[in-house]
């Protein structure tokens, strides 16, 4: 009789049924520029805790762009110098398939949690931050704008890196820059376009008045000396008419809405900033890397009372 032998390891823990899927974050990419850089940076500082791969999920782009033909949004991530890439449909259905299950898994998915143990499909529960997304494990699929600096900043450096153009500037834009290293910049951004020309989105997000521009140049004129004012707008001609400067001033017009990356370089490497309620001046704000910069935000970011942006303007920045 032959008796079959059996090796017996000690101390080998079995494979969990998490252990058996490769890890990986996803991320949803809507919106412009600035909308598309909030979540990637959340997405990646939850890919570097867990050392696993980052891809990104831009599907929902192409619906904006038959929805918004006056505005229209494209992929803009790849203008920088990140590590991410696109996620395939393959990657990315198991995951929709997690968020699609219902029944018992009703409460999990209230909570914004997948009933799947190997796959989660996080839902943003509200628009100020939420310290859960932090603790979040590997294997998910990241659902929401994640505005806020608390989702990223422990991994700053990695974000200011990647957050670094591909293009070198060239022509009237390298000019500028060597300008606004010379003096004492500030750059201030108005935000227009379809805050100010569609109703739907101005009923939401509002502009910021003239009046709001004006307190805060003359609170940037006691704050520092000899300010050299460099202006940015998707509406050129409407800042030269109504904003007036007793103060040295550029009004950047030269560069195209296909070259709006080009203006975001130069408000980033200004002294200090005055932003508008927009995402693009916020970053271009967050990016200055100058020591003792000076940042002026809107008190007001939007008109609903539907988001609470309390979380949304970091600590360190002056609200007006």
């Amino acid at each position: 009789m032959i008796i079959p032998l059996v090796i017996v390891k000690k101390n080998v823990r079995p494979a969990t049924v998490t252990e058996l899927v490769p890890g990986m974050i996803i991320v949803r990419l809507a919106g412009g520029m600035a909308n598309q850089m909030f979540p990637y940076a959340a997405a990646r500082r939850l890919a570097h805790r867990w050392q696993t791969e980052l891809k990104l999920d831009i599907r929902g782009l192409a619906a904006e762009r038959q929805q918004n033909l006056q505005f229209p949004r494209r992929y803009a991530l790849d203008l920088f110098n990140i590590t991410g890439r696109i996620a395939t449909d393959e990657e990315i259905e198991p995951f929709a398939a997690v968020r699609q299950r219902r029944g018992l898994a009703a409460l999990r998915d209230f909570l914004g949690l997948a009933p799947n143990p190997r796959r989660t499909w996080y839902r943003e529960r509200h628009f100020h931050f939420d310290p859960r997304v932090l603790a979040l494990p590997d294997n998910v699929y990241l659902d929401g704008n994640w505005v806020c600096e608390k989702y990223f900043l422990d991994v700053a450096d990695i974000i200011r890196s990647e957050y670094t153009l591909k293009q070198a500037p060239s022509g009237r834009n390298r000019e500028l820059l060597e300008e606004v290293a010379a003096v004492e910049s500030v750059s201030i951004h108005i935000r227009r376009g379809d805050y100010a020309a569609v109703e739907k989105v101005r009923q939401v997000h509002g502009v910021c008045e003239i009046g709001y521009y004006t307190e805060c140049i003359r609170m940037l004129a006691e704050l520092v000396r000899d300010p050299h004012f460099f202006i940015f707008s998707d509406e050129p001609e409407w800042a030269k008419e109504h904003l007036r400067l007793r103060y040295p001033a550029v009004f950047v017009d030269h560069n195209s809405p296909e070259q709006g990356q080009e203006d975001f370089r130069l408000m980033s490497s200004c002294r200090h900033n005055i932003v508008a309620n927009s995402g693009f001046s916020w970053w271009a704000a967050w990016l200055n890397a100058h020591p003792g910069k000076i940042v002026l935000a809107p008190r007001t970011w939007v008109r609903t009372t539907k988001y609470n942006t309390k979380d949304l303007v970091p600590a360190s920045w002056i609200r007006v």
